[in-house]
């Protein structure tokens, strides 16, 4: 169950189809990246949230995180959002298109 909700967390319209535990990965993950749901709440309750996981520059730090994660291993980043942060971040940095990859296959034709 942890194994699906990590690998799945960044996997767009799968994990909320998934067991409760994964789905609920997910979108805490999306509320605490992007601000996913922020909008149901009333500016005092995200204040209230925010005084008690006070969030640094969390903004900044979680982006790092990833761009040292992934800056040396970018073929990992192919189908997940991974890419769109290497691509921000790392000059040169090209994303591998599925057009690319069925061209590139070892069949014949």
């Amino acid at each position: 169950m942890v194994w699906r909700a990590i690998a799945l967390h960044t996997t767009p319209g799968v994990p909320g189809r998934m067991e409760p535990e994964v789905a609920a990965t997910h979108y805490g993950v999306l509320t605490d990246a992007v601000g996913w749901g922020l909008d149901g709440l009333h500016g005092d309750q995200v204040e209230e949230v925010v005084a008690a996981h006070p969030r640094g520059d969390f903004k900044k730090e979680f982006l790092r995180a990833f761009v040292d994660g992934l800056k040396d291993r970018p073929d990992t980043t192919y189908g997940t959002v991974n890419a769109d942060i290497l691509e921000h971040f790392v000059p040169g940095f090209r994303r591998t298109s599925m057009v690319e990859r069925v061209i590139a296959a070892p069949w014949p034709r």
